[in-house]
């Protein structure tokens, strides 16, 4: 039971640590993407995207400060949910709108439990 937590924390991690890298990647095609859709300063916008998204995939990947790290990656999610993935704008991108839904929900229980015996946190808490 002690892998669980771990498991879960790099699980939820993956999509972010891999979108924050994609984006920095290809910056210019994402802020061009972003203008599409009607953003303002998508440069700067898309600048915290990369940080939300590394900082708290890596909060996650480690077990530090997940908590931080979880809300980080909660108040990404849902403006993106809400602009890029609305099913009431697009019916074709429901999957996209309930994936990040249940996302948040692993955060939000992330935030809940901590960050489990397997962790930079709870090697914090016992010293």
């Amino acid at each position: 039971m002690k892998y669980l937590p771990l498991t879960a924390r790099v699980c939820l991690c993956l999509i972010f640590l891999k979108a924050g890298i994609s984006h920095l990647l290809g910056f210019n095609n994402t802020v061009l993407m972003m203008t599409n859709k009607g953003l303002p300063i998508a440069n700067i916008l898309l600048i915290f995207t990369i940080l939300f998204q590394l900082l708290g995939g890596l909060s996650l990947l480690l077990g530090y400060q997940v908590k931080i790290g979880s809300i980080l990656l909660i108040l990404f999610l849902i403006p993106t949910t809400l602009i890029f993935h609305n099913p009431i704008a697009d019916p074709n991108e429901i999957n996209d709108f309930l994936k990040n839904i249940g996302l948040i929900g692993g955060l939000l229980m992330v935030i809940y439990a901590g960050a489990g015996a397997l962790s930079i946190d709870s090697r914090q808490k016992s010293n």
